[in-house]
């Protein structure tokens, strides 16, 4: 516990930033986008909870719940709370979203943490996009470590509940069809 105070002081001293305005994406295909703000305060929460990662991996295991929590506050100044698991729980509801929603929105959250220097050991890569069986495609965002080989992972969260985790796989598994069945 120690141990995060002195984190949590840390990025106090070393934060100059102010608020950040970003743009989420919903209703399908980025049919409609929300601009949402994340007070400093709870930018410096997220500062701390990355800082205790202390390798790739558990950046990755960190990342995936401060995704799901940046997707909470953003679900508080937008319809985005109301979207679901998947493409089909939610369908016909004001801030339901896509793969194609999901993997834009949180391309522009892991550039807003890339841009603040809260990524130590990732660089955001481009939105990959999935084929199977010639008729589904699905997208995600996606994130490069910068040890392990430059090896990419999916950042994915359309597969959970609104403010779930991010799962994050590797791009090969992911491309090969592994995620949770949400269909």
């Amino acid at each position: 516990m120690r141990a995060l105070g002195w984190l949590v002081l840390l990025a106090l001293a070393g934060s100059t930033w102010a608020d950040e305005s970003v743009s989420i994406c919903y209703d399908y295909g980025c049919a409609a986008e929300a601009r949402v703000v994340y007070s400093e305060p709870r930018l410096v929460e997220i500062r701390a909870r990355l800082a205790l990662a202390d390798n790739a991996v558990a950046e990755r295991a960190v990342l995936a719940q401060v995704v799901g929590q940046l997707y909470r506050w953003a679900g508080e100044q937008s319809p985005i709370h109301a979207d679901r698991a998947g493409d089909f729980l939610d369908d016909g509801v004001d801030g339901k979203m896509d793969c194609i929603d999901h993997a834009e929105s949180t391309t522009r959250l892991l550039h807003m943490l890339e841009v603040r220097g809260m990524l130590r050991f990732h660089d955001v890569d481009q939105i990959r996009r999935r084929t199977r069986w010639l008729v589904t495609q699905h997208f995600s965002a996606v994130i490069r470590a910068r040890d392990e080989g430059a090896a990419r992972f999916v950042v994915d969260s359309w597969f959970g509940e609104h403010g779930d985790p991010a799962v994050i796989l590797p791009l090969e598994e992911w491309l090969d069809g592994e995620g949770p069945n949400v269909s």
